[in-house]
């Protein structure tokens, strides 16, 4: 086989549950952001050796927005090598789709190079792209659902946007102990330490937009930037997203500094700012501040992943993290489910989650 970059040397794969591995670590190599999920792919032969391995013919991955999808990439893997892919396997993160938009749809371009058979990990959520398994079927071509956590996991954020119609929404907050963001005077910097700050800035860079609301952008007067930890900007950068009505100050850096594309929506409506955002093809949202705009997010029943930053650390008055949210007895209380926890230097992140996926629903 040739080197093109998505066409491995001929190898075997114990199984096609090793394949499906293989494409979820193909898949991870795509972009977090962007209005497509990240999507692997590994097409098998259609012979097996005595003990049920097969040799691999091809593998591809998306690597964003308008590029050949993941199968696509796949099979033009295989043209360029030569390998001929009638009556293959092909092995899939995400069911293939069933719509033309900046690309054709995957499952025609399945059936038509004479696969014979689909194995893919999670059902497509999209009601525009999804069918594609239906489609296969219908031109016989053999299906099948065979679900993997590491693939859900990988499509978890898009999925459940996808499914919602709306951006995924994560919001972030930065504690002590006792539930501050702000001291009585107001400062906050820092409360966490350079370990907590980095992965923040590592999750800026996979998301599609930040959020702060005015007030944020008046008493902090933030950049909005993603950064590397050698304070250089990472080569994504999310749109910069302020909220509220008050007009962003001409000198804020938020204009001055290089980073992604400043965004006023000047609302205080959240299902506006979501629908504004979705037509942006925003996906993922990362709510960070303050606590007036973590409430109005929180009261709308939109926030689907918490990440909590927790330093061990006490001050005993100040602002806290979120405004009244209405609950007046534990009953009430709004709750998530734990996802991780990890120690970042001296502090710790809760990562929960409102509810399951789509798959998992």
């Amino acid at each position: 086989m040739t080197d093109h970059p998505s066409a491995p040397p001929r190898r075997v794969v114990a199984s096609v549950d090793d394949a499906l591995v293989r494409a979820v670590e193909l898949a991870a190599r795509g972009p977090a952001w962007g209005p497509n999920p990240r999507v692997g792919c590994v097409i098998l032969a259609p012979t097996t050796a005595g003990d049920g391995r097969r040799e691999v013919l091809a593998e591809g991955w998306h690597r964003g927005a308008g590029t050949p999808h993941a199968e696509a990439a796949a099979l033009a893997a295989a043209r360029e090598a030569g390998v001929d892919v009638r009556g293959a396997t092909a092995v899939v993160t995400l069911e293939p789709c069933n719509h033309t938009g900046r690309t054709g749809p995957c499952a025609v371009a399945l059936e038509q190079a004479g696969v014979a058979e689909v194995v893919y990990a999670v059902a497509d959520p999209n009601p525009v792209a999804a069918g594609g398994a239906a489609y296969l079927t219908s031109r016989g071509v053999r299906t099948e659902l065979r679900p993997s956590p590491a693939a859900t996991e990988l499509t978890h954020a898009w999925a459940t946007a996808a499914a919602a119609g709306r951006p995924y929404v994560i919001l972030k907050t930065a504690t002590t102990l006792d539930g501050r963001v702000a001291a009585a005077d107001g400062s906050s910097r820092w409360i966490t330490g350079p370990e907590a700050r980095a992965h923040a800035h590592g999750v800026r860079a996979t998301v599609d937009a930040i959020a702060v609301g005015t007030g944020t952008v008046a008493a902090d007067d933030p950049a909005l930037t993603a950064r590397r930890p050698d304070g250089d900007l990472a080569a994504h950068q999310p749109l910069r997203v302020v909220v509220g009505r008050t007009e962003v100050p001409a000198d804020a850096r938020l204009r001055a500094e290089d980073g992604g594309e400043l965004v006023h929506l000047a609302t205080h409506d959240v299902a506006e700012v979501l629908a504004a955002l979705a037509a942006r093809e925003v996906r993922t949202l990362l709510v960070e501040g303050g606590p007036r705009l973590a409430t109005a997010f929180l009261d709308a029943g939109v926030v689907d992943e918490l990440h909590a930053y927790v330093a061990p650390v006490l001050l005993g008055a100040g602002r806290g993290a979120v405004g009244d949210l209405g609950v007046t007895t534990i009953a009430d209380a709004l709750r998530w489910r734990t996802h991780d926890v990890r120690r970042l230097g001296e502090d710790v992140l809760l990562t929960a989650r409102s509810s399951l996926s789509p798959e998992e629903a």
